[in-house]
């Protein structure tokens, strides 16, 4: 959750760096606060949230975009290279939507499902109530926080089907899908244009719940996750903070909500 931070920005440049699912929200954060603040310049990069860790560790960055929690070994290299352990934040909620081609029969899968059709169990899409086709799997490198997220949480921790094809972010998994009638993908909820997003069900028995705000807020969507910014504790940069408390407010959320992503509780929220 991070400590205490100051009010003020003062002039300087930041850069942010890590998660592909992150990067449209990091630069409307940063092109929203540039205009507040024309002195601060914040320059936003992507290629994923273990780019973004390297970044820190290496001291190329000043802010780490994650769309998952850092490793006991990424935690170990900064502590290497700076001495201390980095500062979390939570900045956001994200709901991993699945993606289907918008002609696809099939409306909702079990978590279950999923995980028999991305590890290469289930290959037809028959075999889940859709025509008799085969599935083909679109996944995300695994340099990817959504890769990380995706395998741990709904694959238990086992592998992708070796027939998956690897895209280099979420709206490239969504534009394969969006051109494959049998084609199947993952991603962040923001990304939801060009193909549908399926009713995930945490078991048989259990209702198909879409992954929108007000399921994302409750928990009741079965895929979704926090998604973070990291910072090195000892860099002495007043904006940083500054701009920290900004994006953690009621005026930094709504650009959460403006993008697609889920805004954080009001009571974890800094001062407007």
């Amino acid at each position: 959750m991070g400590g205490s931070l100051p009010f003020s920005a003062s002039a300087g440049n930041i850069t942010a760096k890590g998660s592909d699912t992150m990067v449209i929200l990091a630069q409307k954060w940063a092109e929203l606060y540039m205009q507040k603040n024309p002195d601060n310049k914040i320059q936003v990069t992507g290629g994923g949230s273990g780019t973004g860790f390297a970044a820190l560790q290496n001291k190329t960055t000043d802010l780490a975009n994650a769309s998952r929690p850092i490793k006991p070994k990424e935690v170990s290299a900064c502590i290497k290279a700076f001495g201390k352990r980095p500062t979390e934040y939570k900045v956001a909620l994200d709901g991993l939507s699945v993606y289907v081609n918008n002609e696809s029969a099939i409306g909702e899968l079990t978590l279950d499902q999923l995980d028999g059709i991305f590890t290469g169990k289930i290959r037809n899409w028959k075999e889940v109530g859709g025509g008799d086709a085969p599935i083909t799997i679109y996944s995300r490198e695994n340099s990817s926080g959504t890769y990380e997220f995706f395998k741990e949480h709904v694959l238990k921790g086992k592998d992708f089907a070796a027939s998956a094809q690897t895209m280099p972010g979420t709206a490239a998994v969504l534009q394969a899908v969006a051109k494959d009638k049998n084609g199947i993908g993952y991603g962040g909820a923001a990304y939801g244009e060009g193909a549908k997003h399926l009713k995930v069900k945490k078991d048989e028995t259990s209702p198909g719940v879409e992954p929108i705000a007000d399921n994302i807020a409750n928990q009741s969507y079965p895929i979704w996750r926090y998604l973070y910014i990291y910072v090195n504790p000892d860099l002495d940069k007043a904006e940083i903070g500054a701009y920290l408390k900004w994006i953690r407010s009621d005026e930094g959320q709504k650009v959460v909500e403006q993008v697609g992503y889920f805004p954080l509780p009001k009571n974890w929220r800094s001062g407007s």
